[in-house]
């Protein structure tokens, strides 16, 4: 697939005043925001009763590809808990479905391949995912921005190894042993899918980022299943793919991964302005082994939100405290927001983020 190349227009958020100095872009880029950003991943949807309301009778996958809705759904938790920044809502899986590929996300399971792709031919039989296939997209996030004023939007996609994994597996696993053993026992048809989910990645995450998406995140649920040598030779160089597709836009670039602290490094030098870090790994730590080169993003315990204010509000503060050094923190969680949290708990962090001074 050849890169599309130019430049963000001139009445995007990031050129035309309204997102380049908030505080979240300013931390992203090494500066000093003019208060701590803080803002969730999986914060819109699950755990808002305002989105199970409106998500009644839509599939999932639908939902995402519903504009005006996806753009609801985005903006709820910016109303409710005065985050820094908006997340796109969406489905990793979805530049599959838009590419024409069997997939839906089975409720109590996960995504489910109609077919799995599991040999050369089948790889080779894989749709293009096209720019016009895109457009409920961009529509979407135009439609987000147009509601977020100066409250930037991330745009975000899943790491070419996730999405790979999930096509070879045909439904989620616990251990991946299905694209592993596909990269040492037929390392052409592996690099091959790697290089299609790259190309599929890359040009969602540049469907949002040209709609108006003022930073991006490529998310690798899966890359905590790798060793550091398989990383670096079967998945680094998709990675960097996916995100050679958006580099000329300059927005900033943030790789996040789950089960990935002894694959931080690696992942960092695929090229990102960024990187977020898991709960496993405390923030000091990963700012000594990156050697202090990127702002970092992260990484309350999501198990703690249950846990009682006075044990979380420690945490929040020793995650801070742990921060500090790093050229930027940007406040989020080590993973996703769990189902069962109560919202209230989410606006108080964010309350008590923002509280705290700036060094």
């Amino acid at each position: 697939m050849q890169l599309r190349t130019g430049t963000l227009d001139a009445t995007h958020p990031l050129r035309d005043g309204r997102t380049a100095d908030s505080a979240l872009i300013t931390a992203y880029r090494g500066g000093k925001p003019s208060r701590r950003p803080i803002w969730f991943m999986r914060q819109a949807g699950r755990s808002l009763p305002e989105y199970l309301k409106v998500r009644e009778g839509v599939a999932m996958l639908d939902s995402c590809l519903r504009p005006e809705l996806a753009a609801e759904i985005t903006l709820q938790p910016v109303r409710r808990h005065d985050v820094d920044a908006a997340i796109f809502f969406s489905d990793i899986v979805i530049p599959l479905k838009l590419a024409g590929i069997g997939v839906d996300i089975v409720p109590g399971v996960g995504p489910v391949l109609e077919k799995p792709v599991r040999t050369a031919a089948d790889v080779a039989a894989l749709p293009e995912l096209t720019w016009e296939a895109l457009e409920p997209i961009r529509e979407a996030v135009r439609l987000t921005v147009a509601e977020l004023g100066k409250t930037p939007l991330i745009g975000f996609a899943g790491a070419p190894f996730t999405l790979a994994a999930y096509m070879v597996e045909g439904k989620p696993s616990r251990d991946h042993l299905g694209p592993r053993t596909m990269m040492h026992a037929d390392p052409e048809t592996w690099s091959a899918l790697a290089r299609w989910a790259a190309d599929a990645s890359g040009l969602f995450l540049r469907a949002q980022l040209e709609a108006g998406a003022s930073a991006a995140q490529l998310f690798d649920s899966w890359a905590g299943s790798l060793g550091l040598a398989d990383y670096e030779k079967f998945v680094a160089p998709a990675s960097a793919r996916a995100l050679d597709h958006v580099r000329d836009l300059g927005a900033p670039l943030v790789h996040f991964g789950t089960g990935t602290s002894e694959l931080l490094v690696a992942m960092k030098n695929i090229g990102v302005d960024v990187m977020g870090v898991d709960y496993r790994l405390g923030l000091d730590e990963a700012n000594r082994r990156l050697e202090g080169s990127v702002p970092l993003q992260g990484n309350i315990d999501p198990a703690l939100l249950s846990a009682g204010w006075d044990v979380l509000e420690a945490h929040v503060r020793s995650v801070l405290e742990a921060g500090e050094n790093a050229p930027g923190h940007v406040v989020n969680l080590g993973h996703g927001v769990p189902p069962e949290t109560d919202p209230g708990v989410l606006t108080k962090i964010v309350e008590l983020v923002h509280s705290i001074e700036v060094l």
